[in-house]
């Protein structure tokens, strides 16, 4: 074909290592997240925490206003100390009557009755002790600890506020989510479950995170486990993978996209994925010849990660195919090269 030469740039068809991934989006979400609620009615005394703060399990994140619980617990031990005082003048009564009955000074009766009188003390005793433990229980739920390590949301209610156990609110005082680790969950085809569930056996798969615009890793995780069922209304599995997240990336409720490695396909014979064509009717690519001339050839991929495509027929091991100035060609094109030949 005459006229003059388009300029292109092309590369070399090569055989590699390629990991074979399953790709679909994501979402990010909290391994753990806990609303903080108060477990005692009063006034919030206190906030321990600064917003968007690292806290450990344990840390104190809030004080009630401790005085009214404190005070039922002074009057709970107070009543114990009364009733033990109480209990030992009942049991010297009963001893005496027990010493009166021998000689027979006193009735049974009295004796029965006294007995029973040492009985319903010690019974108040262990009632009183129920109470104090109540009351100690109250008063230590007024300093509010952090049930997991993760970071500190949004202060919901500020200090000075009446606070009720009873409140409804779904992000209470503060809601804490763990980060470190953090889990992403997807979904793919039902049809790809055999295969997921094969590669398991052989250990645990990596799960790369990618940014919404498919390019910047984000991290690399592994997967965790597959939901327990297909979801019968998009023929789909869940499956939830782990991520250290270290450098926080990965952020709850953010969607990525995910790939899943199932194996590594080895000696698989590749091209970029920019070489490959489509038309109405199949893929191809424009092949070099050695004439300086490109001819269409059809081919067929089995992946195409966007950046490497996995040629299952069509080329050979070795051929140039166009990478760049493919607009312009047809087949039979004469053709520069511009840029010397590279494999990928």
């Amino acid at each position: 074909m005459g006229g003059a030469s388009i300029p292109v740039s092309v590369a070399s068809v090569v055989r590699q290592d390629v990991p074979i991934l399953l790709r679909n989006i994501g979402a990010v979400q909290a391994f753990q997240a806990v609303a903080v609620h108060t477990r005692v009615d009063g006034t919030l005394d206190k906030v321990f925490f600064n917003e968007g703060q690292d806290v450990m399990r344990g840390d104190r994140l809030a004080l009630i206003d401790p005085r009214p619980y404190a005070a039922v617990l002074a009057q709970a031990q107070a009543k114990k100390t009364y009733d033990q005082v109480q209990l030992e003048n009942a049991k010297r009564d009963l001893a005496r009557y027990q010493a009166l009955v021998r000689n027979d000074f006193a009735s049974r009766q009295q004796l029965d009755t006294q007995t029973a009188a040492v009985g319903q003390i010690s019974a108040t005793l262990v009632g009183d002790d129920a109470a104090i433990a109540a009351a100690q229980l109250n008063l230590d739920f007024c300093t509010i600890t952090s049930p997991i390590d993760g970071r500190v949301g949004l202060r919901q209610v500020d200090a000075g506020n009446f606070v009720h156990a009873s409140d409804t609110s779904p992000l209470g005082i503060v809601t804490i989510t763990q980060i470190h680790p953090i889990s992403v969950v997807f979904t793919l085809p039902q049809d790809t479950l055999p295969r997921i569930q094969t590669a398991m056996v052989g250990g645990k798969l990596m799960v790369l995170a990618y940014s919404s615009d498919d390019r910047t890793l984000l991290g690399k995780g592994e997967l965790l486990t597959t939901d327990n069922a297909i979801d019968q209304t998009t023929g789909t599995i869940k499956l939830k993978a782990v991520f250290a997240n270290q450098d926080n990336r990965l952020w709850p409720n953010q969607f990525i996209n995910v790939r899943l490695r199932l194996e590594v396909q080895k000696d698989a014979l590749t091209a970029p994925s920019i070489a490959v064509q489509r038309s109405q009717t199949n893929l191809y690519v424009f092949v070099l010849k050695p004439d300086s001339t490109v001819a269409i050839q059809p081919v067929e991929i089995g992946q195409d990660d966007g950046t490497t495509a996995v040629i299952t027929e069509g080329l050979d091991d070795g051929v140039n195919v166009v990478v760049n100035g493919m607009s312009r060609l047809q087949n039979g094109s004469r053709v520069t090269v511009t840029q010397p030949k590279s494999a990928i």
